[in-house]
């Protein structure tokens, strides 16, 4: 069964780094796309980046060049390494998964994953 647990969060000053780990419990094989998500208060939740089963990513357009989403396939540890980090990326980041997923398919749509951490807390301060 997958568990998806994140770790890393933390509070930094603008312009700081960080870099959360995603660690998948039930992983079984590589046949995954996993993302990142996040949650500022008030706000909906909006997609950050995936990375698909075939290495392929996507990037939000507010991170790109910031944030890079990469994955241990061994492992099945989905990281996300944040630089010249701005007070709005203030927010939870939630680890997701999904299965089995046709290839190209792993898109920034959160209605697609069926798993979920239970999030981490990024906070940036000016």
């Amino acid at each position: 069964q997958v568990q998806l647990v994140e770790s890393g969060g933390g509070s930094v000053q603008a312009g700081g780094s960080l870099r959360l780990s995603c660690v998948n419990g039930g992983y079984t094989d590589s046949n995954y796309c996993m993302g990142w998500f996040r949650q500022a208060p008030g706000k909906a939740r909006e997609g950050v980046a995936v990375l698909d089963s075939d290495g392929s990513t996507t990037y939000a357009d507010s991170v790109k060049g910031r944030f890079t989403v990469s994955k241990d396939n061994v492992k099945g540890t989905l990281y996300l390494q944040m630089n010249n980090l701005k007070p709005e990326d203030t927010a939870m980041y939630y680890c997701a998964a999904v299965h089995g997923l046709v290839g190209g398919n792993c898109h920034l749509v959160q209605d697609d994953f069926g798993y979920w951490g239970q999030g981490t807390q990024v906070t940036v301060s000016s």
